[in-house]
């Protein structure tokens, strides 16, 4: 009976010590290429970067991101042209996300509130939001996000990070959350 025993311990440890080590789950810290911001991620990120216009105004979008556990998450900055409306890009911002992701027609409020880590700037449009809606594929999916700004040298630099999931585990959004940094 005592082999037994053994014998299946020695079969689950390592089994138990590779989940413990999955790659779902390997938070690393990744910082954006001509920034001093930083974002921990469960997982090796893709990079993309791409010309945007907001408001009117070109801008350079930095995005970061993964998929891990069935969750999507990003990270995007942009840095703001000197004299551009931060509070009124992030409205726009946040106003674009949950069209895209139909979020209006499922007919569940979304949840907002004020949003404000240490280094940001204190902006009325910093919030962390939940809703639900659709993947571009139909698919339902629920949304946990945020959106702030930080001061970039004499510029302001707008932070967006979100999780898409069926199911959104609040801890990892937290994580993901707590972990950005100017």
């Amino acid at each position: 009976m005592k082999s037994i025993r053994i014998g299946l311990l020695a079969c689950l440890l390592p089994t138990l010590w590779l989940s413990a080590c999955s790659p779902d789950q390997n938070w690393r810290e990744v910082t954006l290429e001509g920034t001093a911001f930083k974002v921990q991620l469960p997982c090796k990120p893709d990079r993309a970067k791409r010309s945007v216009v907001m408001n009117n105004m070109p801008a350079q979008l930095q995005v970061v991101g993964c998929e891990s556990s069935g969750s999507m998450l990003a990270f995007m900055t942009v840095e703001l042209q000197t004299g551009a409306d931060a509070n009124a890009l992030m409205e726009g911002w946040q106003k674009v996300t949950l069209e895209n992701m139909r979020a209006d027609t499922v007919g569940t409020p979304v949840q907002q509130q004020v949003w404000h880590r240490p280094g940001q700037l204190p902006m009325k449009a910093s919030l962390r939001l939940q809703a639900k809606g659709f993947s571009a594929n139909g698919q339902a999916v629920n949304i946990d996000a945020v959106w702030g700004a930080v001061a970039d040298g004499d510029r302001v630099r707008l932070i967006h990070a979100v999780v898409y999931a069926p199911k959104i585990s609040p801890d990892l959004a937290n994580t993901l959350f707590e972990g950005l940094r100017p």
